[in-house]
């Protein structure tokens, strides 16, 4: 009964943490740990595995390039000579360049002398001797013809014939 009195005030003074301060006899190696050979073996054929791949994939990336520099040469689509272009019109290039040289030929024109149509004789002239001659000429007008010289009386243009057609005005 002794010994059951001690076992109880042992039990009694003990704390949580009394269970990890004591080793038991065998317990310095854990049995669940792994072991270090397969461990080795994996790395080694993982490292091996990566080789092999990577060398694969070497291979057939030349084997992709030398194929496609071979098809390159040789034509395998007869009808694929030249990239087509859209049907007209097409966009401008460099607009700015294209409206710069339009601009320079227009002016050229403007102020010289040149052949419009040699067959027929037709020239242009410099817009300042143009605008001087029809000044000293006065410019040309149509002839009026006697059956439109006189309105007949009553008669008056509408509003959509822009004065071709004559209407009876209304009394």
């Amino acid at each position: 009964m002794a010994e059951h009195a001690y076992q109880h005030d042992a039990v009694a003074d003990a704390t949580p943490d009394d269970q990890y301060l004591e080793t038991p006899p065998g317990a310095g190696y854990e049995h669940t740990d792994a072991s270090v050979g397969p461990m080795v073996k994996f790395a080694i054929w993982l490292v091996i595995s990566a080789v092999v791949v990577h060398v694969g994939l070497a291979l057939m990336y030349a084997l992709l390039i030398r194929e496609s520099t071979e098809s390159a040469a040789a034509q395998r689509f007869p009808l694929a000579v030249a990239p087509r272009l859209p049907p007209a019109p097409t966009l401008q290039q460099f607009p700015r360049t294209e409206m710069y040289e339009f601009r320079v030929k227009e002016e050229a024109e403007l102020h010289s002398y040149g052949w419009v149509d040699e067959n027929a004789g037709t020239v242009h002239i410099p817009i300042q001797d143009a605008m001087r001659l029809v000044l000293e000429r006065g410019l040309p007008s149509r002839q009026q013809d006697e059956s439109h010289a006189a309105e007949p009386v009553g008669m008056m243009p509408s509003d959509a014939s822009s004065g071709r057609v004559l209407e009876r005005r209304r009394q």
